[in-house]
């Protein structure tokens, strides 16, 4: 799989964006190096999403920049910018009965022209993101009889196969059960040891914490924290995220923080079990 150039930062800069009578996304700064794994998390209707989109050039800023190696991609032309950043939605849709070698060939629709064809480097780059996914056995098969989990990895093939140096994620994860989803976590940690950047919106935070390199915690459209999971993660920042109290603590083995919410009503204790009634000739005790 190809690696991508080392000077491919992502530089965000003074983003506004929006809808009529609604900032989302309100002066944002970020600069993520190359081959990181960035995990933007928040409370639903804190911007994440909006400015993820915009950085996938689908949502136009209001104003701002955003860079990808130096190249302002709101600049770019369309098929120009799809060789820098390519975006994995959050219900990605189709064609109806494509199989998964099918779907994987339109990561490289953005390389294709009118003077230039399929030629052997897709044919590679299918075969190289088949591989990273672990979906090579099920090149031939239709996406929709799949397992949910096994559709992801082929989505994420296709993403892959797009060959850019960033990859966005939209809550990779927000439908598969929790095995599928240290899978797909799994995976965008070695994208990124390949040399790509890898930037996701999360819900989860304790996942966010465990496999990104760079938290970016978001509130009312705001960045109130970014940085190693290990430094911002913390009961303040659960606080102002979500409202809740909790105790965070260290994982065993990699000492990744652990969120573990405190009730908010206390449990009974549980009550005695009722003593046994004594049978005929049973003395109780």
């Amino acid at each position: 799989m190809t690696v991508a150039n080392s000077t491919h930062d992502l530089v965000v800069e003074r983003v506004e964006a929006g809808y009529p009578g609604h900032l989302a996304v309100r002066g944002v700064d970020l600069t993520v190096p190359a081959g990181r794994v960035v995990a933007i998390v928040g409370p639903n209707g804190c911007g994440k999403s909006t400015l993820l989109r915009t950085i996938a050039r689908l949502h136009q800023p209001r104003s701002g920049t955003v860079t990808v190696g130096g190249a302002d991609i709101w600049q770019l032309g369309q098929r120009r910018a799809a060789h820098l950043v390519s975006l994995l939605p959050q219900a990605p849709q189709a064609p109806e009965a494509v199989t998964v070698a099918g779907l994987v060939r339109y990561g490289r629709h953005p390389h294709q022209g009118l003077f230039r064809q399929w030629s052997r480097d897709d044919e590679r780059a299918v075969r190289a993101a088949l591989d990273a996914t672990g979906t090579t056995e099920l090149a031939g098969r239709r996406l929709d009889r799949l397992s949910g989990g096994q559709r992801q990895r082929c989505w994420l093939a296709m993403v892959l196969a797009q060959e850019t140096p960033l990859v966005l994620l939209d809550e990779p994860t927000s439908a598969l059960d929790l095995g599928h989803a240290v899978e797909v976590l799994e995976l965008a940690r070695s994208v990124a040891a390949a040399g790509r950047t890898v930037v996701m919106v999360l819900h989860d935070l304790m996942s966010a914490a465990r496999y990104a390199d760079v938290i970016v915690a978001m509130r009312d459209g705001e960045i109130v924290a970014d940085g190693p999971s290990r430094e911002v993660v913390d009961a303040a920042l659960v606080r102002t995220l979500y409202g809740i109290d909790a105790d965070v603590l260290a994982a065993p083995g990699d000492g990744s923080p652990v969120v573990v919410p405190a009730a908010r009503t206390p449990r009974a204790p549980a009550a005695a079990p009722a003593p046994a009634a004594a049978g005929p000739g049973k003395a109780r005790m």
